[in-house]
C-alpha cells in the first residue's frame, strides 16, 4: 500500500503534509507545470514537483494518472503518444481552454494563499 503523503525533513523531524491538504492543489500544480512547459509525460511531472519542492511534495502515480485522465476528459489536456524504444510514452499538454483555466486557477490559488497568510499571521488581540 502506497500512502499519498508528502513530507519535509526538518532537523531530523518529519513533518507530513496530509493528502487532504494536497488534494485541492495537485490539479493546479499540474496545470501550472504544463503551462510553463510545452509538453510533459507523467513521470516527468512527478519528478519536477519533487525537484521544485526539494522532495517536500510527492505526487503518487495513484493520484497523478486519474487526474491527468480527468483533465483530458474535460478538454483541458490533450495527449500525444510517442514511441520511445519499445515503450509508448504519453505526453500531456494544455489545450487552449486548459491554458486559460490554468491561469485562472493559479491566480485563484495565489489569492487564497494570501488570505491564509493573513489568517495565520494574526496576533491575539486584547491580551
Amino acid at each position: 500500500m502506497y500512502l499519498n503523503f508528502s513530507y519535509l525533513v526538518l532537523s531530523k523531524k518529519i513533518i507530513m503534509y496530509s493528502k487532504e491538504l494536497l488534494k485541492g492543489t495537485i490539479e493546479i500544480i499540474i496545470l501550472k507545470l504544463l503551462s510553463e512547459n510545452e509538453k510533459m509525460y507523467g513521470y516527468e511531472i512527478t519528478r519536477r514537483v519533487r525537484e521544485l519542492t526539494s522532495d517536500r511534495i510527492e505526487i503518487s502515480e495513484g493520484a497523478l494518472y486519474p487526474l491527468l485522465h480527468k483533465l483530458e476528459a474535460t478538454g483541458l489536456l490533450k495527449v500525444e503518444s510517442v514511441a520511445n524504444g519499445k515503450r509508448i510514452r504519453k505526453y500531456y499538454n494544455l489545450t487552449k481552454t486548459g491554458k486559460v483555466t490554468a491561469k485562472e486557477k493559479v491566480k485563484e490559488l495565489n489569492e487564497f494563499m494570501k488570505s491564509i497568510h493573513l489568517i495565520m499571521n494574526l496576533k491575539p488581540s486584547g491580551i
